[in-house]
């Protein structure tokens, strides 16, 4: 195989193997008709069955033995498609992501070709200009947009239309009238970021940091680099100036954020520092938009992307430099069509190109800080917030000793915090990471509670949406107006809360406040979220109440206070990660205060301010913290010093689901080293009505997980039916 990223060369009349974006490993072998060239990497329609698909030529024909079927057996492929090739670097990512991840090879290739309408013909775009000739009847409509069309310049309809305040009819009537002329458009190209255009001026601590990233880039091989900057250190004008140094020597970049949709400030920043934006990858893009950004990336039009974990199975061709932010976040892993962290991916991503790769974070992960501290990574260290801004005052209210009135959520401390923050015109942010108004209705006269039908999962009150919704599966239901068993009218509760109902008492106790709720559920769009943070970085709203949302990377100048209304909600679960997770995102939506000239100021309400988390927030002592868990998980062999999988079995029969489990675990191979847990019932144990059970495998560091699940694999009759099996390497989630 050491021959199979040569340099492409045509093949003729030859047997090649065809990958297809379809759920298995293995290529099918077509002939190339005498007339088509095609070279390892192209893309090209062939049959199948009865239906023709699209798929990758995967290697060349003398990398191996022969083909598994005769050749006057074989079909031909059809045609080529006039797109660049998927370039060697992602054709041995692809490999390596199936691999590592237990993954069907086509179902990593099928997220390469995740974008549909490029390999379609472009269709011309038409537009407008000016053609000479006045129309005989003249408005004033039809002169504002003679105004803008005189420049000689090509308009599109849509364009012209909102420019000049007119509808397309008017338009339209001046093309008919001889005036305008319909002429096809030129293909739009990314702009291209300049490295010069506006030099942020940095500290000198910035400026070191920035050096030493600038030299990793101009050495173009692979390093890995931890930026480990608290809240506000100016991490992003730091990484900035290796993004430079890559357009500097013509590379692309890829930056991968955990939640593209709120990065609106961010697109901001880059368009400041580097003259225009990055080219944005997201699924809220249109398939249009998906097929030419996708074709931009693989003619190297577009050198600076910005993604969701996905942008990393984009066709980059010049790839220079990747930079993962928020390299913590969650987010990162994903957990359905195929499980992988989209971190360690990226990471890998580098390593196959041969490039630099950059992870930052105020919070890092236990895995990345323990690689750093090895000397695996490079590590940068930003402990000083920019312009003189100090890091906030944290203290929690023990709900013990200050618990909140009847009725309510909000402590009396807290509530009399926010009062002097509104006092002193500025900004308080309250935080509980639970969406809709209350987490369980019941009916008070009989007990009936409101399950979901399809989920071990209670039902969710979204009170403002007039809902009762399942966070699992998306089921959702009007709330009756009785209890549904006993009948008996006016008699259901919200018990706990969520942040509608948080917005709810903040109304009843600041009515004279502008309020913004930053929750996930309640905003319909990118385009939405993007103008209400923007009113919030504006001052347009006193008090934002918000979920997890609001702790990815936002700046809000005016931010005073940050009052997290129940720090004890990640600690409860069982995951071996809950205290990093829970200190992770209270430093995170805690560091949003105080970062211009206004001094801030971060209230915990907990029932539990001795909790090793809370001192650690309150003390600032985050090295003690993360030591302390960094010997927890040494001593008891979790990650990063030991390995995990699970197996996650599902069907409809919960009877078929468990036997299936069973079976599956005594089949494990046996091991002195390699421990198998269970199976056993998840967490939630029902899922959009299939019951689950886990079984979850345990080894040590140097273990090759990957091989033992191979030969176990091996030896079980693959799920049929109703039965699915899925297999999650280095899980994250333990539900």
């Amino acid at each position: 195989m050491q021959d199979l990223f040569h340099k492409n060369r045509p093949i003729v009349g030859k047997t090649l193997p065809v990958l297809l974006p379809l759920g298995l490993d293995k290529a099918y072998d077509y002939l190339v008709p005498e007339h088509l060239e095609v070279a390892l990497g192209d893309f090209v329609r062939v049959p199948l069955g009865n239906h023709e698909r699209m798929g990758v030529v995967w290697e060349h024909p003398e990398d191996r033995e022969g083909p598994d079927v005769e050749p006057e057996k074989l079909k031909s492929i059809i045609d080529r498609y006039d797109v660049p090739p998927l370039p060697r670097d992602s054709i041995k990512f692809a490999q390596w992501v199936a691999d590592y991840n237990l993954m069907p090879l086509g179902t990593v290739v099928r997220m390469m070709m995740s974008a549909s309408r490029a390999f379609e013909p472009e269709k011309p775009v038409f537009g407008v200009r000016l053609a000479g000739a006045r129309p005989p009847r003249m408005t004033a409509a039809r002169q504002r947009v003679l105004d803008l069309v005189e420049n000689g310049l090509i308009w599109s309809k849509a364009d012209l239309s909102r420019q000049a305040g007119v509808s397309t009819g008017v338009i339209d009537g001046l093309v008919k009238a001889g005036t305008l002329v319909s002429v096809e458009m030129p293909r739009k190209k990314p702009v291209i970021p300049r490295a010069d255009y506006a030099r942020t001026e940095l500290t000198e601590v910035q400026e070191e940091a920035a050096y030493r990233l600038k030299s990793v880039v101009e050495a173009q091989n692979f390093t890995v680099t931890l930026i480990d900057g608290v809240t506000g250190s100016g991490k992003t004008e730091v990484y900035f100036e290796a993004v430079a140094e890559a357009l500097r020597q013509d590379k692309q970049t890829l930056l991968l954020l955990p939640e593209i949709a709120l990065t609106s400030q961010f697109l901001s920043r880059f368009e400041k520092r580097f003259g225009c934006r990055p080219v944005e990858w997201h699924s809220q893009l249109s398939q249009l938009e998906r097929g030419r950004i996708w074709r931009a990336v693989a003619a190297g039009e577009a050198r600076a992307v910005i993604g969701a974990r996905s942008a990393l199975y984009l066709p980059f061709c010049e790839l220079g430099l990747i930079v993962v932010d928020e390299e913590h976040d969650t987010s990162f892993k994903q957990e359905d069509r195929g499980t992988y962290h989209g971190r360690d991916m990226a990471v890998v991503r580098a390593l196959l190109a041969d490039v630099p790769i950059v992870l930052a974070s105020a919070t890092p992960s236990l895995e990345s800080l323990v690689n750093a501290q090895s000397g695996k990574y490079r590590y940068i260290q930003l402990s000083e917030r920019y312009s003189d801004s100090e890091l906030p005052d944290l203290a929690t209210i023990d709900l013990k000793k200050h618990p909140p009135e009847k009725g309510t959520w909000l402590s009396p401390v807290l509530v009399d915090a926010v009062k002097e923050t509104l006092a002193n015109n500025n900004q308080a942010l309250l935080f509980l990471n639970r969406r809709g108004y209350a987490p369980l209705t019941l009916c008070r006269n009989c007990g009936y509670r409101f399950d979901c039908p399809q989920c071990a999962a209670w039902l969710v009150e979204h009170r403002f949406r007039h809902l009762l919704q399942c966070h699992h599966c998306g089921f959702a239901t009007p709330p009756p107006k009785q209890c549904p068993r006993c009948q008996a009218p006016d008699s259901l509760v919200a018990c706990g809360p969520g942040v509608e109902r948080v917005v709810e008492e903040v109304e009843e106790r600041f009515p004279d406040a502008n309020l913004a709720l930053l929750s996930s559920d309640m905003i319909p769009n990118i385009t939405a979220l993007r103008e209400i943070l923007r009113s919030i970085t504006e001052g347009e709203a006193d008090i934002i109440v918000g979920t997890q949302i609001v702790a990815k990377g936002h700046n809000f100048p005016n931010l005073a206070l940050v009052g997290v209304v129940d720090g004890d909600l990640g600690l409860g679960q069982a995951d071996p990660r809950a205290s990093e997770r829970t200190y992770q995102l209270l430093n995170q939506v805690t560091g949003r205060a105080g970062r211009s000239s206004t001094k801030g100021r971060g209230l915990l309400q907990t029932h539990l301010p001795d909790h090793p988390v809370m001192q650690a927030l309150i003390s600032g002592d985050r090295e003690a913290f993360m030591n302390q868990e960094i010997r927890l998980r040494q001593q008891t062999g979790m990650p990063p010093f030991g390995r995990l999988a699970s197996l996650i079995i599902s069907a409809r029969d919960k009877t078929a689901a468990v036997n299936y489990a069973r079976m599956i675990a005594q089949k494990a191979p046996k091991s002195e080293k390699i421990m198998v847990l269970g199976p056993a019932e998840a967490p939630i144990a029902v899922i959009r009505g299939r019951h689950r059970f886990r079984i979850l495998i345990k080894a040590p560091r140097e273990t090759d997980i990957q091989a033992y699940l191979r030969l176990w694999l091996e030896e079980i009759e693959g799920p049929k039916g109703d039965l699915r099996l899925s297999i999650d390497i280095d899980p994250y989630n333990f539900l």
